[in-house]
C-alpha cells in the first residue's frame, strides 16, 4: 500500500583547522521517506537512527522496523537483523521491509504482496513498493534519488524522490483519497539544535507530496531564522551539557 527509500550516505568532513584534537573525517546520514493512500504512515513504517534506516510496509508490522533499528544500533549487519526478525515472523510473505546500514542495504517482498509490488537496490539505498501502478514509480524516485545535488538536504531530496514516484502514477488505488507521507533522517554531523526539517509528517491530506514539501520550506526556513537569532545560546547550552555528562562519567 506503499513506496518508499531507504539511504546512507558518506559525506566528507571540512578539513581540521590545525588543532591537535582532530575531528573524524566523516560523518553519515541515514534517511527513509515514504508515503500512501491511508493516514498516519509516518507513525508506522519509517525509522531510523544514526546507523540506520529501515522501512517496513506492505502488512504493516511496525515491530520490524522498531526491533531492525535497534538490532543495528547494537552492531547487528543491516541483512542480518531484518533477516532474522522476517525468519521468526509468520506472515512474512505479506511483508515488505529494506533498509540500510553504514556497510549494505537489505531488500524483501514477499510473494503475498499487493501487485504491482517489487524492490530496487543501489548504491546506498533501497526502495520498494506495493499496490503500485507499475515499475516505473519505483524506477523513478530511484533516479531521482541517483540524481539529486548532495549538497542539498538529504530530506529534501527525499521528499523529491517521493515525488518523481507519486508522478509515474504511485499508490493504484485511486478510490482512496485520504493520504500521507513522511521523511525521517539522522545524523552523525553535530548541531547545535537537531535541523526540525529532518523529521517531518504529513497524516491526513489529498496532497500528501506537495504538503509535505510545504512543511519541509517552512521547517527549513524556521530553522535557519533560528540558528541565525538563537545559534550562539544553543552552542552554549550543547556544551555546558556536554561538560556536564563528561563530569557525571
Amino acid at each position: 500500500m506503499t513506496f518508499s527509500i531507504c539511504v546512507h550516505e558518506s559525506v566528507a568532513d571540512e578539513a581540521d583547522d590545525g588543532d591537535d584534537e582532530r575531528e573524524p573525517d566523516h560523518h553519515d546520514r541515514f534517511g527513509v521517506a515514504v508515503t500512501t493512500r491511508l493516514p498516519g504512515v509516518g507513525t508506522l513504517c519509517p525509522f531510523a537512527s544514526e546507523r540506520g534506516a529501515v522501512a517496513t510496509q506492505s502488512l504493516v508490522n511496525v515491530d520490524l522496523g522498531r526491533r531492525g533499528i535497534e538490532y543495528i544500533d547494537d552492531g547487528l549487519a543491516v541483512d542480518d537483523a531484518l533477516e532474522a526478525l522476517l525468519n521468526a515472523d509468520h506472515n512474512a510473505p505479506r511483508r515488505q521491509l529494506h533498509g540500510v546500514d553504514a556497510d549494505g542495504t537489505f531488500v524483501f517482498s514477499g510473494e503475498g504482496c499487493g501487485d504491482w509490488y517489487g524492490h530496487r537496490e543501489g548504491d546506498g539505498y533501497t526502495v520498494a513498493g506495493n499496490l503500485l501502478t507499475g515499475e516505473s514509480v519505483l524506477e523513478a524516485v530511484a533516479d531521482s534519488y541517483d540524481s539529486s545535488d548532495r549538497s542539498e538536504p538529504l530530506s529534501k531530496r527525499l521528499i523529491d524522490a517521493l515525488a518523481a514516484g507519486q508522478a509515474e502514477g504511485g499508490d493504484k488505488r485511486e478510490e482512496l483519497s485520504v493520504q500521507s507521507a513522511a521523511v525521517v533522517v539522522r545524523t552523525t554531523e553535530e548541531h547545535p539544535l537537531d535541523p526540525s526539517y529532518n523529521d517531518l509528517r504529513v497524516d491526513a491530506t489529498e496532497t500528501p507530496i506537495a504538503d509535505l514539501r510545504e512543511t519541509y520550506d517552512l521547517a527549513r526556513e524556521g530553522y535557519e531564522a533560528a540558528m541565525e537569532r538563537y545559534e550562539e545560546s544553543y552552542e552554549a547550552d550543547r556544551r555546558e551539557g556536554e561538560a556536564s555528562e563528561g563530569e557525571e562519567n
